[in-house]
């Protein structure tokens, strides 16, 4: 008994030997590198709590809570600067709206930072292996499956686009113009999109729309906020213990089944007529369906549903939460609206083509000013450093010295924060003013889809449904009104949408 007590003794204090030695290395490479690297310490966000950052982490939630987040964020970088860091239990997070940084981050150091580990556990069980989780060979191979869907000849297509902007406009008719826009939105770029990616539509416009489509869309509503809170939680998700995010999870899954299925029966089909289609060399070129490149890449059906939903999800919320903010300013900008459709009017034609679409420079600067700058899509990100590194910004008291990253922080930016930088858009940056867009040429400071390797593969998809649409809407209906008194509510989960959606009246063209 003693001798074991012995052994166990004597490997305690190896262990503790072992791992000072090690602490002590590392400590040391760390700083002969900021020295060698002149980096200086960056500011700092006064905490109360300086070891776990619980207020912190609480102040987050709160604001969440009240929808007031990205207001939250806005504040901090008022108070201490372009980057400053936080403590969260035992992590360090460097918060930044510097362009500068952010390009370092995303494009010049981009194998230096990744998605890391805390984010895919926080929405693995939303997500899975999916193109939003992953990094490296896994991330870029599923990247280069879905690049060919966006290609000029699919994306100018509008057959698609325009069977459910029909379905839109008919549905509107059914409500007596008294809608709520973002809902619909919602409905009618699901259907779209899995349409235009998986060959079917989810259906959630038809008169007939099933029920288990209709659950399938609230449950990843919820499914997202649930994953938004565990990201937000950080180290401390193990707390979140939600029961309904866990079976809305699942109601996502069982749906995706439904396309996995029709993916595993088509590779089924595809060796059936190998033989029969090698003989066929000089067959015209097929569309390209991303469902059935999935299907000719794995048989995996865990791989191939977690490649579903997370198109899906980007197939659903970008594109609905642009056309929603755009509609929501419009409701409040009659005079905006006028112009608008003056210039949409003046170019439109029957059936609405792509090069009519590009003559319409308003719409390009409504898109651009409304959800692309003042809401933009993804208004918060982050990526994770995979190993030691220095960046070239951030460090000091006035952020322009290097700042030295240690593996595993995390480099959080916010374009939402930055898109209204006076120093960059102007004194009137936080006013709605699409005739900025006449001359503004901007950089990385305009970051709406990301930038660097992993830039968002469908903006151009994105950009001209969601302008088709408009210009749609802005034809069949010559008139909008405004019936939600209340300012605009954040809804912060993968993606920025408006809590208090878009309640209005249309007025149809005579």
């Amino acid at each position: 008994m003693a001798f074991s007590l012995f052994l166990a003794a004597g490997g305690l204090i190896l262990f503790t030997l072992y791992y000072t030695a090690h602490w002590l290395e590392r400590y040391e490479i760390r700083r002969r590198m900021k020295r060698e690297n002149g980096c200086l310490p960056p500011k700092k966000l006064p905490q109360r709590d300086p070891f776990l950052g619980t207020d912190i982490v609480l102040q987050n939630l709160k604001a969440a809570r009240n929808y007031g987040f990205l207001n939250l964020l806005r504040s901090r970088h008022a108070s201490h600067g372009l980057t400053f860091t936080t403590n969260t239990y035992l992590r360090t997070t460097v918060n930044t709206c510097d362009p500068t940084l952010i390009q370092n981050v995303l494009s010049f150091q981009f194998q230096d930072f990744g998605m890391g580990p805390l984010r895919r556990k926080s929405a693995s069980p939303l997500l899975g292996r999916g193109i939003f989780t992953t990094d490296d060979e896994v991330w870029a191979h599923q990247r280069a499956l879905i690049r060919p869907s966006f290609v000029r000849a699919q994306v100018t297509d509008f057959s698609i686009f325009g069977r459910h902007v029909d379905q839109l406009i008919a549905l509107i008719a059914r409500c007596d113009y008294k809608v709520d826009l973002q809902q619909l939105f919602f409905r009618m770029v699901l259907d779209s999109n899995s349409e235009y990616m998986f060959g079917e539509s989810v259906g959630l416009m038809s008169e007939t729309a099933s029920g288990l489509a209709t659950t399938f869309h609230h449950a990843l509503d919820y499914a997202q906020q649930g994953t938004i809170l565990r990201l937000r939680l950080g180290n401390l998700m193990f707390a979140h213990s939600d029961r309904k995010f866990r079976d809305s999870c699942r109601t996502v899954h069982a749906y995706a089944e439904k396309f996995v299925g029709k993916a595993l029966e088509f590779r089924r089909q595809q060796a059936l007529r190998a033989d029969e289609e090698k003989a066929e060399e000089g067959r015209a070129r097929e569309k390209y369906v991303f469902l059935n490149e999935l299907a000719k890449d794995t048989d995996d059906p865990i791989l191939l549903r977690d490649q579903i939903v997370n198109m899906l999800l980007a197939a659903r919320d970008t594109t609905a939460g642009l056309l929603a903010f755009v509609f929501f300013m419009l409701a409040r900008r009659p005079d905006v609206w006028a112009k608008l459709r003056a210039n949409v009017l003046e170019h439109y034609c029957e059936p609405l083509t792509y090069e009519a679409l590009t003559q319409m420079a308003y719409l390009r600067y409504v898109v651009h000013e409304i959800a692309l700058r003042l809401f933009p899509p993804i208004a918060t990100n982050s990526r994770m450093a995979n190993k030691d590194t220095v960046l070239p910004v951030g460090g000091g008291p006035d952020g322009n010295s290097p700042l030295f990253v240690a593996k595993n922080n995390v480099i959080t930016y916010s374009t939402f924060v930055m898109h209204r930088r006076k120093e960059l858009f102007g004194e009137d940056a936080e006013e709605f003013r699409p005739e900025r867009w006449e001359s503004l040429r901007p950089g990385w400071d305009f970051l709406p889809f990301n930038g660097g390797p992993r830039i968002c593969p469908g903006q151009k998809f994105a950009l001209t449904e969601s302008s088709y649409t408009i210009a749609r809407l802005l034809h069949a209906f010559s008139d909008i009104e405004n019936l939600d008194p209340t300012e605009w509510r954040e809804q912060l989960t993968l993606s920025l949408t408006l809590n208090n959606g878009v309640q209005c009246r249309l007025t149809p063209a005579t």
